[in-house]
């Protein structure tokens, strides 16, 4: 035991890594005598939780909402962290779904295309969006899903009292409908129109 007025001198040791590496494979046979081996922890995230919720869009409220809780050490942001996990994952998963390609066969004419998501012709009331994002779809007259996922983060950014906790409102839900913010319809005012024709019929 030290005096607590005895002086104390330490060489301390700075590597770069990834995640965690116990004590034990810190020791090199070229270590001093007297060098003391600790558990070292390189990973940015300091702590996780998670929590799985109940989701409604419209009136159906059986879907699933994951929550994620991400700290970091302050050198990756936990949005990052996330993004570089998520990636990490893919790579793992695509031993299993590396088929061959399969070449692509397009539909020849009079054939039958494939249907479309039928939530692109809803109106964007069903949503049961907040007041103020309503309010913002309605100023920029977007009156259809499909007439809203055609616009880019940028693109409702710009719209009058629309912010970031409108867009994250509207892009939770879209995705728990299989769609997302900018969005390619090709021949939107025609599948409209083939759209309510069939409603007619």
């Amino acid at each position: 035991v030290l005096d607590k007025k005895g002086p104390f001198q330490a060489e301390l040791t700075v590597n770069v890594s990834r995640g965690y590496v116990p004590a034990e494979r810190n020791k090199t046979p070229t270590m001093a005598l007297g060098t003391i081996p600790v558990d070292a922890l390189f990973s940015p995230v300091r702590k996780v939780n998670y929590q799985v919720t109940n989701a409604r869009v419209g009136q159906v409220t059986d879907y699933d909402k994951l929550i994620l809780e991400v700290w970091t050490d302050g050198s990756v942001p936990p949005a990052d962290a996330v993004a570089f996990a998520a990636k990490i994952l893919k790579e793992q998963l695509n031993i299993w779904i590396n088929f061959e390609e399969v070449e692509e066969v397009y539909p020849q004419p009079g054939e039958e295309e494939e249907p479309l998501n039928e939530n692109l012709f809803r109106s964007v009331e069903e949503l049961e969006l907040s007041v103020r994002s309503a309010n913002c779809l309605q100023n920029a007259n977007i009156q259809l899903i499909g007439e809203l996922v055609q616009r880019t983060e940028q693109d409702m950014l710009k719209t009058k009292n629309f912010g970031r906790k409108s867009l994250k409102e509207i892009k939770e839900i879209l995705a728990s409908m299989g769609l997302s913010l900018g969005m390619k319809t090709d021949n939107w005012l025609q599948l409209l129109e083939r759209w309510n024709a069939r409603k007619n019929q």
